[in-house]
């Protein structure tokens, strides 16, 4: 059971900065923020979730099975994430490539703390040990002083890096296009990973500097001991509210411009391009079967298609899909007949990722996982993790990972510039921080 408490809040934007500084002493943190976009579906604009009470961290073996067990005992509040390797628990595959972060396939706690903001008003959810701390907490947020100054965030030995050369890149994509055009496979999502060894990052800032420039919707902080991601994910995976299920893949990708009149044209052309709406159909078309297996007959449906989302950094193409919930279906058996998402994977999936196994030299891990919560009636909210920084701080090795849809139409070039676009946050966040520190 859980103490509920509210309290009025004069300025948010200050409260929230007060929140995320003070939670940086506790090992299991979890932060979800909004960033005050506009979604149809949200359930609050941020929370912070922190300090384990029981948590689950188990590899791919039976991992959706063990999750389910641990979601319908707890019935409470639980946050975690699903790496992409989970795929090797729903189907017969592998996941041999290299792997330096060396995180769980699976982690979820439940949080002793819980704080709520939506609007101008903050609610304390805290279990009944620790009920007794809420009126000295929000205090003591209150009372923080932020420091406004950019602090150096990054400090290095050595350079970012890629796991593939440009060369080997365009090679790989050539190989994709060979498995499409024999008929192996229509689409695939083709990934590869940057890195830096020997490098420690001050997360809270990083996290900072990478939301402040792409103020994404599904924007996360989340650690666990010494493991962090560090996300500004503009996609929702999955979705359920009561039994309604909500999932929207983005397909399609334009950059944006200072200049309005050129901006508006950008978005206009991401519209109208052939190879883009042709990829994002794909993936609906995936989107729409896997739902299909949990709902009820006649219920899945196409609310949005291909529509255009602006983001700071980026126009996005997305879809909604949605479907309504047969009767008797687990929470956790949504999640694992959708899962992997297709907007990650490509069509036919089962043959998409085993080519993408090939082709790819680095584990994916938590990239292209999800990161979400369940609600104590089993609803959840889960996004895709992408355009995101992931960091061992034992190993002192940080990583992203970018990738793009691979088509017929695919022209190699085009696509490695694409991979550019998506990962220009990310490097100019940790790239600032090295040039404070020289």
């Amino acid at each position: 059971m859980r103490s509920v408490k509210k309290y009025e809040v004069a300025n948010i934007h200050l409260f929230k900065q007060q929140l995320l500084e003070w939670s940086k002493h506790y090992d299991e943190i979890t932060w979800l923020d909004s960033n005050n976009y506009q979604q149809n579906h949200s359930r609050f604009d941020a929370v912070l979730a922190l300090q384990a009470f029981t948590l689950i961290k188990t590899d791919y073996v039976h991992a959706f099975d063990k999750l389910q067990e641990y979601q319908q005992t707890t019935k409470d509040w639980i946050f975690g994430y699903l790496s992409y390797d989970l795929k090797n628990d729903v189907e017969q595959l592998k996941s041999n490539n290299l792997d330096l972060l060396d995180f769980p396939e699976l982690y979820f706690f439940q949080p002793q703390k819980l704080i709520f903001i939506k609007n101008n008003e903050v609610e304390f959810q805290y279990l009944r040990i620790v009920d007794d701390e809420m009126d000295s907490d929000f205090k003591e947020i209150h009372k923080l002083e932020i420091n406004t100054l950019k602090r150096a965030a990054t400090s290095q030995k050595g350079e970012i890096q890629s796991r593939i050369s440009p060369s080997q890149y365009l090679e790989r994509i050539q190989e994709l296009l060979a498995h499409i055009h024999r008929g192996d496979i229509y689409e695939a999502n083709f990934c590869q990973e940057f890195y830096l060894e020997d490098t420690s990052i001050e997360p809270f800032q990083v996290f900072k500097d990478l939301n402040a420039l792409s103020l994404s919707p599904f924007a996360t902080f989340f650690k666990w001991e010494n493991n962090y991601l560090l996300s500004a994910s503009p996609e929702r995976y999955l979705q359920k509210k009561g039994n309604k299920i909500i999932s929207q893949p983005i397909k399609g990708t334009a950059r944006r411009d200072e200049n309005e009149t050129i901006d508006l044209r950008i978005a206009k052309e991401l519209e109208e391009d052939l190879k883009e709406r042709s990829e994002n159909i794909m993936i609906v078309d995936l989107v729409r079967n896997d739902l299909s297996h949990t709902a009820k007959k006649g219920s899945v449906k196409v609310e949005e298609l291909c529509k255009i989302y602006s983001f700071r950094q980026v126009h996005q193409m997305i879809s909604t899909v949605t479907s309504e919930l047969a009767d008797g279906i687990p929470p956790v058996k949504v999640l694992r007949s959708t899962f992997p998402m297709g907007s990650m994977t490509g069509a036919p999936k089962i043959s998409a990722m085993k080519i993408i196994e090939e082709l790819e030299v680095s584990k994916r891990g938590l990239y292209s996982g999800a990161v979400g919560y369940f609600t104590p009636e089993g609803d959840f909210d889960f996004n895709v993790v992408i355009r995101s920084i992931l960091f061992n701080a034992n190993s002192n090795y940080v990583s992203f990972s970018v990738g793009g849809a691979i088509t017929a139409k695919s022209i190699p070039q085009k696509e490695y510039e694409e991979c550019l676009l998506k990962s220009k946050a990310m490097r100019e966040v940790l790239l600032n921080g090295i040039k404070e520190l020289k």
